[in-house]
């Protein structure tokens, strides 16, 4: 949304528009869904601030500050010929959307990291035969996030059940985090290939281990082959929209 739409909605809920500027307002909220979307979304912030502080006395050094915030956004504009002066609610109102534009460029150009996209769950490994302890060893160091301690769990395990998908892939994730990325990439990348119930899974975070390694064409490689069927696959879209 544009920061001229914030000072029509300003000066909409005002009345400060004219007759014409008025329908022409009107006529887009009928017709564009987004502006209306973000007009209600705004109308909401506003009469929430007004409700706040209208019923607290706002002092005058957060009058201030907020006015110099919202001089940017409204003061200089020539939206209506009526002069207008601003509750403090409504600096409120300017602050937060200066607020919000700040935060919408800087997720907007920042440049995307492993710890974004790297939100796995706590987990609970199949048991299998006598391998309980030591299943319940790598269990608990993974999800307490003491990686080394379950590398050599993991490893341990897959001594005896090599061919066990599950170990395989979060052996994978162990060796992400400790930038083992050889070992990791090589488990994942088998995983990827394979058609366990992991493959997609693993395609993802082979991806996030080529962004921790800040190989940012091979992690958009990747994230093109993940299918539209997968978990990942609105998470692994935005990461390409960031990325390409």
């Amino acid at each position: 949304m544009e920061e001229q739409d914030y000072i029509v909605f300003e000066n909409y809920l005002l009345e400060a528009l004219s007759e014409a500027e008025k329908n022409a307002f009107e006529a887009r909220l009928n017709t564009d869904t987004k502006f209306k979307e973000s007009f209600n979304t705004y109308k909401e912030l506003s009469s929430f601030l007004k409700n706040k502080f209208e019923n607290e006395s706002a002092s005058t050094a957060f009058q201030e500050n907020l006015k110099s915030i919202s001089n940017n956004y409204f003061g200089n504009q020539k939206t209506s010929k009526k002069i207008i002066k601003f509750k403090p609610w409504q600096y409120a109102v300017a602050a937060s959307i200066a607020l919000l534009i700040g935060i919408v460029m800087f997720n907007n150009f920042s440049t995307p990291v492993y710890s974004d996209y790297a939100n796995y769950e706590s987990i609970s490994l199949t048991v299998r035969g006598g391998q309980d302890g030591l299943l319940k060893t790598a269990e608990n160091a993974f999800n307490t996030k003491d990686f080394a301690k379950a590398e050599i769990a993991f490893k341990e395990l897959l001594i005896t059940d090599e061919n066990n998908t599950e170990l395989q892939f979060y052996r994978g994730v162990t060796n992400i985090e400790l930038n083992n990325y050889a070992l990791a990439d090589w488990l994942l990348k088998g995983l990827k290939e394979g058609n366990s119930v992991y493959k997609n899974k693993a395609t993802w975070y082979l991806a996030l281990s080529k962004l921790k390694q800040k190989d940012y064409d091979a992690t958009l490689e990747i994230l093109k082959t993940i299918p539209k069927e997968a978990e990942d696959y609105e998470a692994a879209q935005k990461l390409i929209n960031k990325l390409d």
